[in-house]
């Protein structure tokens, strides 16, 4: 294996890991696809064996024989940069997560009717702009039986570091696409709707049904959709919608968290697929 002992904090081959931010490592390769950051060996071994590849690995010294030695072993052409707890610290930042790193290449989205072929129950997020709320999504959703997740233009990437460490890799093996050029509401739900989805809104309204609703249950397509954080879906969604769609709620507590909305959510809705 190619161990590099960190010796410069500021070898330009570390930027990836220290000093380019999110955005910029989407956009590293323009016009080709960029790269994200996976974290633990466990979520980045889920990345491998969804066919993502890796550019370089960045290992405590302690694990590079123990925790991260199976996974270094299968890519062993990959540089791999080491130093200790804290000088890896110091470089990103952060305290790395069971004491790994991998930079790794993006691949292709598929296309929105790829991602919806077969699918009965998909989930699309307006505006979710917390990378962990987008991780939380993305495991309710894959523990949950949905088939896919299409994202709204202003969602956080489901890529990115902190999202992909909170979806403890699912992130990779859940179908996902962003809705493109679509004008979200009004296309997109077009769309949904020509391919045989219901749509329905999480919202609370005068004319929302409760999440067990027996004409909901029913339906045989649904694509449920969760709005942003605090704000919830646009008013022009929800007026969209096939059906909206309330969690019923006690002690006077009007709503949950959008990522604790969801597992509720998608455990009853996917009862009937």
């Amino acid at each position: 294996m190619s161990v590099i002992q960190i010796t410069d904090l500021n070898d330009p081959q570390l930027d990836i890991y220290a000093r380019l931010s999110e955005g910029q490592l989407l956009h590293y390769y323009e016009p080709d696809l960029g790269i994200f950051i996976a974290e633990s060996p466990k979520v980045i071994q889920t990345a491998f064996e969804q066919g993502y590849e890796p550019i370089s690995f960045l290992v405590e010294d302690r694990h590079i024989k123990t925790q991260a030695k199976d996974i270094i072993l299968q890519y062993q052409d990959i540089p791999v940069y080491t130093a200790s707890f804290d000088v890896l610290k110091q470089l990103t930042g952060f305290g790395l997560t069971r004491g790994m790193l991998c930079a790794m290449r993006r691949k292709p989205l598929p296309a929105l009717e790829t991602i919806c072929d077969h699918a009965k129950r998909i989930v699309i997020l307006e505006n979710v702009m917390n990378p962990t709320n987008v991780g939380a999504i993305f495991r309710s959703a894959a523990a949950l039986n949905m088939d896919a997740i299409l994202l709204s233009k202003g969602c956080s990437d489901p890529l990115y570091r902190r999202s992909v460490r909170v979806s403890m890799g699912t992130v990779f093996q859940i179908p996902w696409t962003f809705l493109g050029d679509d004008t979200w509401p009004a296309d997109g739900m077009h769309r949904l709707k020509e391919l045989g989805y219901k749509n329905v809104a999480m919202a609370l309204t005068d004319r929302s049904v409760s999440i067990d609703d027996e004409a909901l249950m029913s339906e045989d397509k649904l694509a449920i959709i969760l709005g942003t954080e605090g704000d919830g879906l646009c008013q022009e969604t929800i007026d969209a919608c096939d059906y909206t769609v309330k969690i019923p709620m006690a002690h006077g507590v009007d709503s949950l968290n959008v990522a604790a909305a969801s597992a509720v959510a998608f455990w009853q809705l996917a009862k009937r697929k």
